[in-house]
């Protein structure tokens, strides 16, 4: 039976049949066994054990050409992402998130090794789980064309023996140049064809899911009043804020306060502009969904109500936190190319804006990506970020099996939960 309110595809659905329908044929079980919340979480838990190998392997692949980073370094930050809390708590439970992040970084593992084919049926995998995946689709035949334009960039730079200009950082002159080039690169007919032969697999993919649009009349299957895009801009906000919180140990170090206010005093002009713009896209694009003022289980009810509802110019005031944590972000970034950079940050646009409801799961994968990307910090501080995801954990875990309510209008235990 399909409840015509859920608005996913029906990835984990299947996936569960897949995996329970042969056990039960093997084992003999009954009906009421087989369809338990048990037995159907337990499915999750096998994405979770799959995605503790997948994270290992795209460190791997990600970081091999740092040669001074041990295996226990690697071993440490796959358990410390792997216990990730958002992701981990939902390991525990009959959600989409822990299969939506296997596939998805199983897509992006895939393509990585230039399996491109693989990594585009693997992503339709993790759009049947969560439409939004689509965007990681894009994220992975983006890592193909952003190799490509690096390669391209430095040719070019070569060709001209200018040593100032770099393939990562440079003043705004440098930037206009490193425009006229992407857009010389894209206009090329032989340079177009090049690309579409590499990623023509996720270019079927990412037609056939408009071609779904069209005929669906939108992302959404089920219910659609609740889940309405919109243009949500403060959602790269509280992105960045997630990530600072959950990243404290490698974002926010008293060496990057220092280099950030440095920064600030080199650069006063463009940082009020930034400022100006902030609070433009605060003042005309914050929405509050119904879910997030009625629903008092998620922690998001509890962080809307104590910070932002306690006066009207907390969202405002609270713009050079945006700042920093944006700039700290980008920071820990520098060591990929600047395509690359263009191109992730295009996804996180498109995978937070248009979302209307603040909710943390959301978050998970562009977190992830970020977290595999950034150089592998010291050992005390992957020690500390571990140290903190498990208190986290623990407390969640805590509140979530012991401090149970109840609503007036309804029977049901209630539990506090991401």
């Amino acid at each position: 039976q399909w409840d015509p309110m859920i608005t996913t595809p029906p990835g984990l659905y299947l996936a569960s049949v897949g995996v329970v329908k042969p056990a039960a044929w093997l084992f003999g079980w009954t009906g009421s066994v087989v369809c338990s919340a048990g037995m159907l979480r337990f499915i999750n838990l096998l994405f979770g054990a799959g995605n503790f190998y997948l994270l290992y392997l795209l460190l791997f692949k990600i970081h091999q050409k740092n040669k001074a980073v041990s295996g226990f370094q690697r071993i440490l930050s796959t358990l410390t992402l792997a216990v990730f809390p958002t992701l981990y708590f939902f390991t525990f439970l009959y959600y989409t998130d822990p299969g939506s992040v296997f596939f998805t970084l199983f897509a992006y593992l895939m393509c990585l090794y230039g399996n491109h084919k693989t990594s585009a049926l693997l992503g339709f995998c993790g759009f049947m789980f969560r439409q939004t995946n689509i965007v990681w689709t894009v994220f992975c035949a983006g890592n193909v064309v952003a190799e490509k334009l690096n390669e391209a960039w430095k040719t070019e730079l070569q060709k001209k023996k200018d040593e100032k200009i770099s393939s990562r950082k440079g003043s705004f002159s440098d930037l206009i140049r490193m425009l006229q080039f992407l857009i010389e690169y894209l206009i090329s007919p032989k340079n177009l064809v090049t690309l579409t032969a590499l990623i023509w697999p996720y270019i079927i993919l990412v037609t056939a899911f408009f071609v779904f649009v069209f005929i669906n009349g939108g992302i959404v299957v089920g219910d659609r009043s609740s889940h309405e895009a919109c243009l949500h801009f403060p959602q790269l906000f509280y992105f960045l804020s997630f990530t600072v919180f959950f990243s404290f140990p490698h974002l926010l170090t008293p060496t990057k306060i220092r280099k950030f206010l440095l920064s600030l005093r080199k650069h006063p002009v463009q940082y009020s502009l930034i400022t100006v713009i902030s609070w433009f896209l605060i003042w005309k694009f914050t929405y509050v969904h119904k879910y997030l003022l009625a629903d008092n289980r998620h922690y998001t009810f509890y962080v809307w109500r104590k910070i932002f509802q306690r006066h009207e110019l907390v969202k405002y005031v609270l713009v050079p936190v945006y700042m920093f944590a944006g700039w700290s972000f980008a920071d820990t970034l520098k060591s990929k190319s600047i395509f690359w950079i263009l191109m992730y940050f295009l996804c996180l646009l498109a995978v937070t804006v248009p979302q209307k409801l603040l909710e943390f799961r959301y978050f998970i994968l562009p977190f992830l990506i970020y977290r595999l990307n950034i150089p592998f910090p010291a050992l005390c501080r992957q020690l500390l970020e571990l140290a903190f995801y498990i208190v986290v954990n623990a407390l969640t875990f805590y509140l979530f099996l012991n401090k149970t309510f109840q609503w007036p209008n309804s029977d049901e235990i209630q539990r506090f939960m991401w």
